[in-house]
């Protein structure tokens, strides 16, 4: 999507079936690591260094960024850091690509490419220091997400950087030790091709669709009138052909290179990363809904908004010099005077192209100014095609009326992101669908003639066309309404608030609670109303406790808070009446978060003897837990257990298919009431 770039490939499991690419550990099958590490060390002073983490992420799957507002963002841990060095300023990212998750209802930041980097600037606070130690935490995600931990050092006396993978090596640096080798991304050719076919995939999708607006702003009235205009120019001053086409192709480049330079503009003065981190910004958020109701009340007709009179002067005057420069002038008049028009198209776009990072606001504009530029520099060249073009109108105007409206929706959407992070519920789902089908009514009132705005030319009858678009925009207008009473409005997913965020998450008269956890009047201690409201159990000795007591099978769950793949099982497949039966009446459900960064009590922490990793959290406590018994850290897996902890049949993961899944529950059931 631009938002939610849904992973349907299968490989993930792939692994956990047969273990081809696992390592061993005492015979049983190690997590997959799909992302390798190594680092350098940038000295800019005899205190300051920039310490960076490389990584290498295999095809298919990704880690979500430091800034992340959705998922498990990457995390950094320096030891030792009140005596050792002080962080200067914030960590520093490649680049990101931001997309939205229907499930988490929120937009995820991840990094791009399969060679990103991660900096931070430190300042020693002891010119004497010659170690930094640091952890990173992250979670890499494909089919399913595994939680990772690495332990780093970097030797500024040696200029190295160290990755361990046993916290107690890493902890005794400078003994025998197996590391990871520190590797420089650019030596490794492997991935490089498949790389550059990621970015240049995203780039090209930007590209296509900022030129997609350019062609919208080709059709407004202040920049088709213009067609016919520049053609006349160029056919009056041009002495011969050639010259006439020569003169075409500068004005068509000179439109390029202008928009190109605004968009290069926005990545100098913010900075690549910084125009990424404003596209989630309350602020940046609030001020463009601003901007947008303002452009959209202008394409309605209520007033102008041009740039300055004298601009447009100066710059007539300077295009009446005539060669090179009298051309670009040309083409920096059109920019001017059609301000009023593809200003809020351009503004889009470049906010569009600012959620992609890097370079992304250069490549919109390129795509913008191609689809302006390419019809005035072609008419320029063969002035004879002037007579297929429509005449200007009326109709024009319209084009104009219509972009209006969807600025005006559009608009919404940028409250509602900055609703969404600051948690205010002011714009929940049923009133934010309200206005978009109010504005969409008023669109669809428009086009049948019922409404006629300021600029509008008397409307006899309407035309084939229009009539088409009003009832295709009629039509959605009807299939949004079921929304407002909890239809999921799966077209739009990700445009619209998520379907928690808003007065009846559960439909209109629906309520929370219900199943098991309603028949025991109460919830047992260390359990929750889970996924679907089923009871789940987030202590394994607990859930066993209760298990036996009750005499039901155990359904171990090993799952993740930002796992996407497992709300995707409990949304599709859990949500269907034979499984949620299944689940209700015959299982109990333990759900172990791997990721879960709550920190355990000190005394609780440990050094794992499986994996030699620190154990600090309640994610590595369970992470720890599924590679010790099950030899393999993902999620979501599943095991049916029966009261002895033994297995009833073979564990499975991500399992979309319906009827497969409950045919794997009844089998475990079955063998564990016979037994």
């Amino acid at each position: 999507m631009k938002y939610t770039k849904i992973l349907l490939l299968f490989f993930g499991f792939i692994f956990l079936s047969n273990g081809a690419n696992a390592q061993v550990f005492g015979g049983q099958q190690e997590r997959y690591d799909p992302v390798s590490w190594g680092g350098e060390i940038e000295k800019i002073s005899e205190t300051e260094y920039v310490l960076h983490y490389d990584a290498k992420v295999e095809d298919g799957w990704h880690i979500y960024s430091h800034y992340s507002a959705s998922g498990i963002p990457f995390t950094f841990e320096y030891l030792n850091m009140e005596k050792t060095l002080e962080l200067m300023g914030t960590v520093k990212e490649t680049d990101t690509i931001k997309q939205y998750s229907d499930i988490f209802g929120e937009y995820e930041t991840l990094l791009d490419g399969y060679s990103p980097r991660l900096s931070q600037k430190i300042s020693l606070k002891n010119s004497a220091t010659t170690v930094i130690k640091s952890v990173i935490k992250y979670q890499v995600c494909k089919e399913v997400c595994i939680p990772q931990e690495f332990y780093v050092v970097h030797d500024l006396a040696k200029n190295i950087a160290l990755i361990y993978e046993d916290y107690k090596d890493f902890e005794a640096y400078g003994a025998e030790a197996k590391v990871t080798e520190s590797k420089n991304p650019d030596e490794d050719d492997a991935n490089s091709e498949d790389s550059d076919f990621s970015e240049d995939k995203g780039l090209w999708t930007i590209f296509l669709l900022a030129f997609g607006g350019g062609l919208v702003a080709l059709l407004t009235p202040c920049v088709f009138p213009m067609i016919p205009m520049t053609v006349g120019f160029f056919t009056k001053q041009s002495k011969t052909r050639a010259a006439g086409i020569r003169n075409a192709i500068i004005y068509g480049l000179s439109i390029i290179l202008i928009y190109v330079v605004l968009g290069l503009s926005a990545v100098a003065i913010f900075g690549a990363d910084a125009l990424n981190a404003l596209s989630t910004s309350v602020a940046f958020n609030l001020i463009f809904f601003v901007i947008l109701i303002i452009f959209a009340i202008s394409f309605l007709g209520a007033f102008e908004i041009q740039l300055p009179n004298s601009w447009a002067n100066k710059v007539d005057k300077q295009a009446d010099r005539g060669g090179i420069i009298g051309i670009f002038f040309m083409a920096l008049a059109l920019a001017i005077v059609s301000f009023s028009c593809t200003g809020p198209i351009v503004g889009t776009t470049l906010v569009q192209a600012a959620s992609k990072g890097g370079l992304a606001p250069v490549i919109g504009m390129l795509g913008f100014s191609s689809a302006i530029a390419i019809p005035f520099a072609l008419f320029a060249m063969f002035p004879a095609w002037m007579n297929s073009l429509p005449k200007s109108g009326g109709w024009l105007n319209s084009v104009k009326v219509v972009l209006g409206f969807l600025e005006l929706a559009l608009a919404f959407k940028f409250l509602s992101q900055a609703d969404l992070v600051l948690d205010a519920h002011f714009l929940e789902r049923e009133l934010f669908l309200g206005i978009i089908i109010a504005v969409m009514i008023g669109l669809v009132l428009y086009l049948f003639g019922a409404i006629k705005l300021p600029h509008d030319s008397s409307l006899e009858h309407i035309s084939v066309g229009r009539l088409l678009f009003g009832l295709l925009t009629l039509s959605f207008v009807v299939y949004l309404i079921p929304g407002l009473w909890g239809a999921p409005l799966k077209l739009i997913s990700g445009f619209p608030p998520p379907m928690h965020y808003s007065e009846s998450p559960y439909g209109v008269g629906s309520t929370k609670g219900g199943g098991l956890a309603t028949a025991l009047g109460e919830i047992p201690e260390h359990a929750e109303l889970g996924p679907l409201d089923l009871l789940s159990f987030t202590d394994y000795e607990a859930g066993m406790a209760f298990a036996k007591a009750e005499n039901k099978t155990v359904l171990l769950d090993f799952t993740g808070v930002a796992c996407i793949n497992c709300r995707r099982m409990e949304e599709r497949v859990w949500s269907d009446p034979k499984v949620l039966n299944l689940l209700t009446n015959d299982v109990v459900l333990i759900s172990l978060y791997a990721d879960k960064i709550e920190e355990l009590p000190e005394s609780e922490q440990y050094i794992s003897k499986t994996t030699g990793k620190r154990i600090k959290t309640i994610g590595n406590k369970w992470s720890d837990f599924q590679i010790k018994n099950y030899g393999l850290n993902a999620q979501p897996f599943y095991v049916l257990l029966d009261h002895d902890g033994k297995k009833l049949n073979k564990p499975v993961g991500y399992t979309p298919d319906i009827e497969e899944y409950t045919t794997w529950l009844k089998e475990g059931i079955t063998k564990f009431n016979n037994n």
